[in-house]
């Protein structure tokens, strides 16, 4: 059943914690993982999936679990934030990314656990646990993205997003001659795995500033800011770019078509009705094809997880003690 919920005036994540564990796990040649624990080392563990591909996790990322009930599982996906080597594209797909978590829990020595994605995070988690669904207890997804064409063209095409956003794009489409801008991921990937390592780094913040630039409900600055870091914008492009222009290595509506894999396990998805990043449209596809899971509708929110802050914090509370 969906409900229908109006955002909280102050969003109240849990303390500042530090992690009381981090490490690196190799999980080929070419690509080591950074990882940490923090809350409770006895506790229900969660695994918190970032966003992008190539986003990487913060500090942050540990408060939305109550850390006297969970312990807190944070990956950085390979070449995105202190993964080596950074933005790197060479054996990077979804298949191996599903294999990376999976290999992280046996590292761990978890039996099973909590599995938390918002955006690309919330593509992750499905596919993850459609492989390995006796591996997860329950699951929380914000933002719902499947990387099906239509969502790709929305935002990095002349899908919709540009209408909304016509200063933005403008910026956004600035980098590519006009007669290459009838597939601009196309373009992008060109120069982003180009050789001209100015034009790289132009392409990179642009890309990156187009999604900063429409990831809330109302502008903020300080996350536009981040792209002005040149090895995070560089990671978040470059992996985002790669994925979609492979459509996520994945058939274009594989996870909608394999939700009957999951359907027994206890999921909350939540949504912000403005979504610009991952309209809303698919979140409510998955919740017909899922109508098991909780679906929640956030007015006057947009895509970041700091507008719903409130509501990932709730879910995660409903999931401290799953089994």
């Amino acid at each position: 059943m969906a409900t229908t919920t109006n955002p909280q005036p102050v969003a109240v994540l849990y303390p500042e914690i530090e992690a009381y564990n981090t490490g690196f796990l190799r999980v080929s040649d070419v690509h080591q993982l950074y990882y940490e624990e923090s809350g409770n080392p006895k506790g229900n563990p969660v695994v918190y999936l970032h966003g992008g591909p190539g986003g990487g996790v913060s500090p942050n990322d540990r408060r939305y679990f109550d850390p006297e009930h969970y312990r807190i599982i944070l990956l950085d996906q390979r070449g995105a934030g202190k993964s080596t080597p950074a933005a790197s594209l060479e054996d990077n797909t979804t298949q191996h990314l599903v294999d990376d978590v999976e290999a992280l829990r046996k590292h761990l020595n978890i039996d099973r656990w909590v599995v938390f994605g918002g955006s690309w995070g919330s593509t992750l988690a499905l596919a993850y646990a459609q492989q390995f669904p006796d591996r997860v207890k329950a699951m929380i997804l914000r933002g719902i993205f499947t990387v099906r064409r239509s969502e790709l063209e929305w935002l990095y095409e002349k899908g919709g997003a540009e209408h909304i956003y016509p200063d933005a794009w403008d910026n956004y489409v600035a980098p590519i001659p006009e007669n290459e801008r009838n597939d601009l991921i196309g373009a992008y990937y060109k120069r982003l795995t180009g050789s001209n390592e100015d034009e790289k780094l132009a392409c990179a913040k642009a890309w990156s500033a187009w999604e900063m630039s429409t990831s809330r409900l109302v502008l903020d600055p300080e996350v536009v800011k981040k792209v002005e870091e040149d090895i995070w914008a560089l990671q978040f492009a470059r992996i985002e770019c790669h994925y979609f222009v492979n459509n996520g290595f994945m058939p274009d509506n594989h996870l909608l078509d394999n939700v009957h894999k999951i359907q027994h396990i206890p999921c909350t998805i939540i949504q912000g009705r403005y979504d610009v990043v991952c309209p809303a449209k698919t979140s409510w596809e998955l919740h017909k094809a899922w109508p098991e899971a909780e679906y929640k509708i956030v007015q006057l929110s947009g895509h970041s997880a700091r507008d719903l802050q409130p509501e990932l914090v709730a879910a995660a509370d409903k999931y401290r003690f799953a089994k």
